[in-house]
C-alpha cells in the first residue's frame, strides 16, 4: 500500500512511518519541520517539506490512505495563542480532507488525543464518557473528530481516531536508526526527569503531593511509542467505508509522578532532586484510559507496558542523541 504521513518528521509520526516501511508499504512524509526534524524521517520514505494545508499538491489517486499527525500540541501554548491552534489543527485538517476527497483517497487514521475528555469524572476513561476539553488544543482535536464523522457519513470515508495521553519511550528500528522524543521546549514528564538525570536541569518540579492517590501525586497512563505505532497500523484496515471508529489507547494502569521519578533514578543510576510546587490548575488526580474497545475492534494489545522498560528506552535515546552512549 501507499500512504501519506502528515507530521511524519515528529516523534510519533516518524515511528509510525518507520513501522509502515518495515511492513513493506510505500511512504511519503509531509512535514513543515516547524516542530519535527528532517533527521527523523525514516530512510526509504519520500519527504516533502510543506504544510498540511498544501496536501492537495502532494496527494494523488495512487495513495491508499493518510495517517494524520500534523498538529500543534502544547496545551499551555494553545491557551495563550488559541488562534494558532484553530488555524493549524482545524484549518489544516479541513484542507487535508478536501484534498483526500478531491483525489479519491478514502482511508484515514487520525492522531487524536484524550485531552478531548477534559477533566473526566471517573477512571478509566471510556469512549462513551462526555467530551469537554479544557484547552483550545483539546477543543481543536475534538472539532476534527466531529468533522471526520461528517466526512464519513456524507462521502464514504473510512476513518479511525485514536485518543491517547502520554506517549513515551523510543524505538530502535532494524536498520539501526533510533527514534525518540526531542521536543523544544519539552513539557512531558519522562524526558524532563531524564534531563535532570543528565545534569541539564537542577531538579524536577512535582506539582502537588496532596492528591487522593497512594503517594499524593498525580497518576497518568503512559504508552510506549512503538505500541502506539502498532495501533495505527492495525487501525488502517478496520474501519469500513462510511464508518468512523474512535478508540482510546493506553496501558490501563497508570503510574504516579513519584513512581516515574523513582524509576528514572533506578534506570539511570543518577540522583534526581525533586521540589514540591503548588498544584497546577486543571490537573486531575488520575487520568487512565480504558483501551478495551481498541483491544476488541483493532485486535491491539500493548506489549511494552512496563514503566522501567519505557524509561530505559527513553534514556537510551537521550544518551544516543547527546552522543554519550
Amino acid at each position: 500500500m501507499k500512504y501519506l504521513v502528515t507530521g511524519g518528521a515528529g516523534y510519533v509520526g516518524s515511528v509510525v512511518a518507520a513501522h509502515l516501511l518495515e511492513a513493506g508499504h510505500t511512504v511519503t512524509v509531509l512535514d513543515d519541520l516547524s516542530t519535527g526534524f528532517r533527521a527523523g524521517v525514516p530512510q526509504g520514505a519520500d519527504f516533502v517539506e510543506g504544510r498540511v494545508q498544501d496536501a492537495a499538491r502532494h496527494l494523488d489517486p495512487s495513495y491508499d490512505g493518510v495517517l494524520h499527525f500534523a498538529a500543534c500540541s502544547q496545551v499551555g501554548e494553545s491557551v495563550a495563542d488559541p488562534e494558532k491552534y484553530w488555524r493549524n489543527n482545524l484549518g489544516g485538517s479541513i484542507e487535508l480532507l478536501a484534498a483526500m476527497r478531491e483525489h479519491g483517497v478514502r482511508r484515514l487514521v487520525f492522531s487524536s488525543t484524550a485531552a478531548t475528555y477534559g477533566e473526566p469524572a471517573g477512571s478509566p476513561i471510556t469512549e462513551d464518557d462526555p467530551t469537554a476539553p479544557t484547552s483550545p488544543y483539546g477543543a481543536t482535536k475534538l472539532a476534527v473528530d466531529h468533522m471526520i464523522t461528517g466526512e464519513c457519513r456524507a462521502h464514504g470515508l473510512a476513518a479511525a481516531s485514536l485518543r491517547y495521553f502520554n506517549v513515551a519511550g523510543a524505538y530502535a528500528a532494524p536498520d539501526g536508526h533510533v527514534y525518540g522524543e526531542r521536543h523544544d521546549p519539552e513539557s512531558h514528564l519522562i524526558p524532563l526527569v531524564l534531563q535532570v538525570a543528565q545534569g541539564r536541569r537542577e531538579h524536577i518540579n512535582v506539582f502537588g503531593d496532596d492528591y487522593p492517590t497512594p503517594d499524593g501525586t498525580c497518576i497518568r497512563d503512559y504508552i510506549h511509542v512503538a505500541d502506539l505505532a502498532d495501533a495505527h497500523l492495525l487501525a488502517l484496515s478496520k474501519a469500513a467505508p462510511g464508518e468512523h471508529l474512535v478508540c482510546n489507547l493506553g496501558n490501563g494502569n497508570g503510574f504516579s509522578v513519584r513512581e516515574v521519578i523513582e524509576t528514572v533514578r533506578k534506570v539511570t543510576g543518577h540522583p534526581v532532586p525533586e521540589v514540591v510546587a503548588d498544584r497546577r490548575g486543571g490537573d486531575p488526580a488520575v487520568l487512565v484510559a480504558s483501551a478495551e474497545r481498541a483491544r476488541r475492534l483493532l485486535g491491539w494489545q500493548p506489549s511494552r507496558a512496563d514503566l522501567a522498560g519505557i524509561v530505559q528506552d527513553a534514556w537510551d535515546f537521550t544518551r544516543h542523541a547527546a552522543g554519550t552512549d
